[in-house]
């Protein structure tokens, strides 16, 4: 059988300490997602009319279907950004990984 998660991805400063990436994941796991999982990254992006370049944390958060509207907002209400990525899609899972995450 197939089950469906929800992925929400975010990115967050690359000055933060490993412990301050793990403090705001533990947010979102009291939020409501099944787990978090971050690794460093760089990004390049265009702000106020100039191309940027810099490290950043790159976060992606498992969710059931039920929890994604209040991990959404717990995300948007304690990210650091002025103007966040927060992106998500509902993807397709193994039957026990979804049930697992439904269970959190």
């Amino acid at each position: 059988m197939v089950g469906q998660v929800c992925i929400i991805q975010t990115t967050l400063p690359g000055s933060w300490i490993e412990a301050e990436v793990g403090a705001f994941s533990q947010q979102m796991l009291v939020a409501g997602a099944a787990c978090v999982q971050h690794s460093s990254i760089r990004s390049v992006y265009r702000w106020e009319g100039e191309t940027h370049s810099s490290p950043e944390w790159h976060l992606q958060l498992k969710v059931s279907l039920s929890k994604l509207q209040q991990v959404l907002a717990a995300l948007e209400q304690q990210h650091p950004y002025d103007t966040p990525q927060i992106v998500w899609h509902t993807t397709e899972s193994t039957d026990s990984y979804s049930t697992w995450v439904d269970s959190q």
